[in-house]
């Protein structure tokens, strides 16, 4: 999907956020409180980015997760930070931090306005 696309797509904060490294106001996304179990998907391209599983409350006012799905991000530098962004589309969606309260030390801050979550499916049951 090229720029212009994008730009069709999505709103002009997801925009702002996604493609412009902007950052939404804390406490107003989504998925700022661990919602339904399942995996979270950039917005943008539908990369599968990071699971429920990983999700836990910061206190910080963005989703945060300790370790995203293998592969599926990629990281530079952003003034001594450590920006995350989408593999696949190379959009922005927060920052890491070496804060993370469990044993990956790791607290993935991210923009909800960047995310889609793709709830697990309930499998059929086989009943007598």
């Amino acid at each position: 999907m090229n720029e212009e696309e994008l730009k069709k797509k999505l709103t002009p904060e997801q925009y702002n956020v996604l493609r412009q490294k902007g950052t939404e106001r804390p406490f107003i996304g989504k998925y700022v409180h661990k919602t339904d179990d399942g995996n979270y998907v950039c917005l943008a391209c539908g990369n599968p980015l990071f699971s429920s599983d990983a999700q836990f409350d910061s206190g910080t006012g963005w989703p945060s997760f300790d370790k995203a799905l293998q592969g599926t991000v990629e990281y530079q530098d952003d003034h001594g930070a450590t920006e995350i962004i989408c593999a696949k589309c190379k959009s922005h969606l927060g920052h890491m931090f070496d804060d993370g309260p469990t044993e990956t030390g790791k607290r993935y801050c991210i923009n909800s306005i960047c995310l889609d979550l793709k709830p697990k499916k309930i499998k059929d049951i086989d009943c007598p």
